[in-house]
């Protein structure tokens, strides 16, 4: 799972997977990526910051229940 935040366009994105994706808008400025099976891959919220008042919740992730294998 890779989470992006690019303060210079003020997008935030999550993808799931990376693949080929059609994207289609849930909202005003919020789209979901979706892969050739209809499966869920992504999501990208645009004037993130704006819409949760800061930037702030960005400078910090917090994973859990998230167990990573070992190498």
């Amino acid at each position: 799972m890779l989470v992006r935040y690019d303060k210079e366009v003020d997008a935030l994105s999550i993808v799931f997977q990376s693949t080929t994706v059609t994207t289609k808008p849930l909202g005003d400025g919020i789209a979901a990526d979706f892969d050739a099976e209809g499966k869920l891959v992504g999501i990208e919220v645009l004037d993130a910051a704006k819409r949760f008042g800061s930037s702030a919740p960005f400078t910090q992730v917090q994973l859990q229940g998230i167990g990573l294998k070992a190498a």
